[in-house]
């Protein structure tokens, strides 16, 4: 990563400039080790024509190409040759065979796979893994390494899966309802609009209200649908630039009654599983509490790991940072079984059952929203359509009455 600082050297002039590092800590570390203390550090956009054409490796491809390459290095093979044969099975993937291609010729110049994955300019790897295939490759565990963290990112990518294709049904139900009331509101109300205004008799509330509904769509309808649009392009821009908003955001998700227990046990589940992988590959506990800390997708529970890993660095346990931390709280139960774990030295283990617990707590929390949320969905669209039609019926209703009378 790149830092951006603004300080001052010993000498006592004023100097600003950019710093490379793999986190704020060590930046911090090096321009101590310089000489020059900084009263300003942020990270800096990486602007070259390397990092331009980087994308990001999605989770199926990763998993793939770990358990493959972990296979043929299981096999005896040398990594080279692997890479080789890997590049001649997937010949028809042009991306992805360049990303071998590059990979392979370091290795062969005598680049670690670490190296290569490191510095070859086709995809962006997350830190996380990058470092743990470093350890491994040291530690003569790279086959081992490879396969767990191929069947981590296949998890995650089947978890990512499910969840899409269980809000298939009801996205679909909801913008048949939107659709259908957009229809009723703005071409089917309109045309009775004039028998009520004909009779001249006094409208009942909800049709009042239908009607002003009607008459503000049928006049600003173009412009109320920009407005939405515009406004989703915005909130999400805010939310991908800003980190004070998408803090804010996260924070109140976390607050959100079933939605916020969700989102703990994936996030909480998933540290947990890369930090037990980490500490059996070989890393350093506050090493590994720092690359797992990055896995975080919620803004709220990343600012608290932030600031915990910052004690860990100095020494202090992480249940201990988490528990004295002033931002958002992890879940009671994480910090307990982490503090277990610490004291008996079994962090890995305990934190690879819990990551289990919430994985199998997160799936029977999905079915039972999901089994609520479908009958729900057809009762708003019921409700929706039967205010409509009541609506109109009334004054029908009122009319013949009063003939009858």
């Amino acid at each position: 990563m790149l830092y951006r600082y603004s300080g001052m050297q010993k000498s006592g002039k004023r100097v600003k400039g950019t710093i490379s590092a793999a986190s704020p800590e060590e930046a911090k570390r090096r321009l101590k080790e310089e000489g020059i203390y900084y009263d300003s550090l942020k990270e800096a956009k990486e602007f070259s024509l390397g990092s331009i054409g980087k994308r990001e490796m999605g989770g199926e491809a990763l998993s793939s190409f770990a358990r493959e390459l972990s296979s043929y290095i299981a096999s005896g093979m040398t990594l080279s040759t692997a890479l080789r044969l890997m590049e001649n099975q997937h010949e028809g993937e042009k991306r992805y065979t360049s990303f071998l291609s590059e990979i392979r010729s370091q290795v062969e110049e005598g680049q670690s796979l670490y190296a290569a994955l490191n510095s070859q300019k086709i995809y962006k790897l997350p830190e996380f893994f990058l470092h743990s295939l470093k350890v491994a490759g040291q530690s003569g565990k790279m086959a081992e390494v490879l396969k767990n963290m191929g069947s981590f990112f296949s998890t995650q990518s089947k978890v990512r899966k499910q969840v899409l294709s269980a809000m298939a049904y009801p996205i679909f139900i909801l913008v048949v309802a939107m659709g259908m009331t957009a229809f009723l509101i703005s071409f089917v109300v309109p045309k009775i609009t004039s028998i009520f205004e004909d009779t001249g008799q006094e409208l009942p509330a909800v049709t009042r209200f239908v009607l002003s509904v009607s008459d503000f769509l049928s006049a600003h309808g173009t412009a109320t649908a920009i407005f939405a649009l515009l406004s989703i392009v915005v909130l999400k821009i805010a939310y991908g630039r800003f980190r004070i908003f998408r803090r804010w955001i996260d924070t109140i998700f976390l607050k959100t009654p079933i939605l916020g227990g969700l989102i703990q046990n994936y996030e909480l589940g998933r540290f947990s599983y890369i930090l037990s992988l980490m500490l059996e590959s070989g890393v350093s506990y506050a090493q590994a509490v720092r690359l797992a800390s990055t896995t975080f997708g919620n803004e709220a529970l990343k600012e608290t790991f932030d600031l915990a890993v910052q004690k860990v660095m100095e020494g202090n346990k992480l249940s201990n940072a988490l528990y004295m931390s002033d931002t958002t709280k992890p879940k009671r139960n994480f910090m307990q079984s982490l503090a277990l774990g610490e004291e008996s030295s079994e962090v890995a283990s305990v934190l690879y059952n819990l990551s289990g617990l919430y994985n199998e707590e997160n799936d029977e929390k999905l079915k039972l929203l999901l089994s609520m949320l479908e009958p729900l969905m057809m009762l708003l669209i019921g409700g929706i359509v039967g205010t409509i039609v009541t609506a109109m019926l009334l004054p029908i209703f009122s009319m013949n009455l009063g003939a009858g009378a």
